[in-house]
């Protein structure tokens, strides 16, 4: 008997010899390695967040910066909280005049050693932290370029492990997060700003479900309040430094502030490629 191919079964035959051959080789290489998280040691000194600006961040932010003339990049801290033995600090790197990434910083060891808890947001700053249990807590923000809008939470339910992104809404909005405040894990309230130009400038929504979902419940043309149970003096706070150029994160000690780790404001500035 005589088999015979034509040229197109014959190509078709070679194509999936040869790819079986490729898919058995790839699946007995290891898989390449995830780029693994900076981790930036305390050693008394204001610690320099990493940061590389690059072409695309230059385009998407409109700064004109070259060799001679680099543009300047800071970093801003806002707000810490502790969950457990874990301290969290929300913030975000900017330029002199755009806000270029949200930032998220995490420390295991009483400020030994820190890492960026989320990867950063561009465009977007977090300015609030929450946590309500040793494993409940929020970190809020909002889209800060070209304005304010699209406010978000960053939600977790591990102790900070890990958290997961949830907006407002599911469309644009234009304004910021003002407030909010959870009184359970499931129970929180926020107070947003729409901005100057909204006639009714402040609104308060509720959540029923840890921040997952958000029910509008009332608006005013004045500033909003949300009631905040009677707590304990903060034991952190966040403080600039002026003579460091830095933001020092500090403990309570009774009636003192104790530096705990201090992160340098001035960054890798941006420069022509």
């Amino acid at each position: 008997m005589t088999i015979r191919f034509y040229r197109s079964e014959f190509a078709t035959i070679v194509f999936h010899v040869l790819w079986g051959a490729l898919t058995a080789w790839g699946q007995s290489q290891p898989a390449a390695p995830a780029s693994a998280p900076v981790t930036l040691q305390n050693l008394g000194k204001p610690m320099l967040l990493p940061y590389q600006c690059t072409p695309d961040d230059q385009q998407w932010a409109g700064l004109d910066c070259s060799e001679s003339e680099p543009c300047p990049i800071y970093l801003e801290l806002s707000a810490t909280e502790s969950s457990g033995a874990r301290l969290f600090v929300t913030g975000n790197i900017h330029s002199a005049t755009v806000t270029l990434y949200s930032v998220l910083l995490a420390s295991d060891d009483a400020g030994l050693t820190w890492s960026e808890a989320h990867s950063r947001i561009r465009g977007a700053g977090l300015d609030r932290i929450q946590f309500f249990d040793i494993a409940t807590g929020w970190a809020g923000g909002a889209v800060l370029f070209p304005l304010p809008q699209d406010p978000f939470l960053l939600l977790t339910t591990d102790g900070g492990r890990t958290w997961r992104q949830r907006p407002f809404f599911g469309e644009t909005f234009q304004g910021s997060l003002q407030q909010f405040l959870f009184t359970s894990r499931t129970d929180g309230r926020a107070i947003l700003d729409r901005g100057p130009a909204s006639r009714e400038r402040y609104a308060l929504y509720e959540s029923p479900d840890g921040g997952e979902t958000w029910a509008f419940r009332q608006e005013s043309d004045r500033p909003l309040e949300l009631s905040r149970p009677t707590a304990a003096r903060p034991a952190w706070r966040v403080r600039a430094d002026g003579p460091s150029q830095s933001f020092h994160v500090e403990r309570r000690d009774e009636e003192r502030w104790s530096k705990v780790a201090a992160f340098a404001v001035k960054l890798n500035a941006c420069q022509a490629p």
